[in-house]
């Protein structure tokens, strides 16, 4: 195997670095980081294209002109275009997926935003996950970048994560916590 085998998390955020410091010396990066969220979304929707990426019997110039086709029909931000170009030649658009999400997570943590998850037992309307999202930016005094999900095997109440403080308040969770005193008694 080559040296690929260990491209690491770091690897990966060397790479999405110096793509956020090349959009943001072109003040470009709002419109880099919106055509590499639509680019991760091609990838996870199309299993055509994410076996291309990861088929290492790819040709070089085969990747190449995928990524003009590609940056020719999204009209992809040239900057980004030739950033996965970049990778094609350096032999790393294997690793695209994971170079760009690390590149929207550099986007989240330079603009001061905290990560959190909130999971809750039924479906929530909007305005209640801004108002959830809302209390958040307020209690960490940060802007809070909310994903959502919503998973009825928890009975009721809500999971709110933020950072490494978990809050967990639905149902499943307190019978968990009876069944295990019942097993201790």
């Amino acid at each position: 195997m080559s040296k690929n085998k260990d491209f690491s998390g770091t690897s990966a955020s060397r790479y999405s670095l110096a793509l956020y410091e090349l959009a943001e010396e072109n003040n470009s990066v709002k419109e880099v980081e919106q055509h590499t969220l639509s680019i991760i979304k091609l990838i996870s929707n199309s299993d055509d294209f994410s076996s291309f990426i990861k088929d290492p019997t790819s040709k070089k110039d085969e990747q190449l002109k995928v990524i003009i086709k590609i940056s020719e029909q999204y009209k992809l931000n040239s900057l980004l275009t030739k950033f996965l170009s970049f990778l094609v030649s350096k032999k790393r658009f294997f690793y695209v997926e994971k170079i760009l999400k690390d590149f929207i997570e550099t986007c989240s943590k330079k603009r001061g935003e905290i990560k959190a998850e909130l999971i809750a037992a039924k479906e929530l309307a909007e305005n209640e996950i801004n108002n959830i999202k809302e209390e958040l930016t307020k209690n960490f005094s940060s802007k809070i970048k909310l994903n959502y999900k919503n998973d009825p095997s928890l009975i009721g109440g809500l999971i709110v994560q933020v950072g490494s403080t978990m809050v967990d308040t639905s149902i499943k969770n307190k019978l968990q916590q009876i069944e295990n005193k019942m097993i201790e008694a």
